[in-house]
């Protein structure tokens, strides 16, 4: 029964956590492209420095989408990897379709979207 119990645990902790970062991790010097949206569709923002996105004036990339945080995630390089860090969004922050909580390795072809607004990893 113990081991049962455990296994369960571990099982919800996967869950919650997601699954592993992908070998296929962007490295610095990509570029992020914005593949639907009501305003921003096709524009490419540079992965060469950390930028913010979300609703505000304040933020690097701004998005008009109702959906969206004024502060909503930061993308950026760590350690040669770009990662997504939710700000603590209302609606969270998803990639392929997986909301995260922590700060997450994307890949090229990764989707990261907020709201209706999907960007994709180049």
């Amino acid at each position: 029964m113990l081991f049962v119990f455990l296994w369960q645990i571990a099982r919800s902790i996967r869950v919650h956590l997601g699954p592993a970062p992908t070998s296929r991790t962007a490295r610095a010097g990509g570029e992020m492209v914005v593949v639907r949206s009501d305003t921003l569709a096709g524009q490419r923002f540079s992965l060469g420095r950390p930028q913010v996105v979300g609703r505000s004036e304040e933020a690097d990339i701004q998005v008009d989408d109702g959906y969206a945080s004024e502060f909503h995630f930061r993308i950026g390089v760590q350690e040669g990897n770009v990662v997504v860090n939710d700000l603590g969004s209302t609606n969270g922050t998803y990639i392929n379709g997986r909301r995260v909580t922590v700060p997450t390795n994307v890949g090229k072809g990764d989707s990261v979207q907020i709201g209706k607004t999907i960007f994709e990893v180049r």
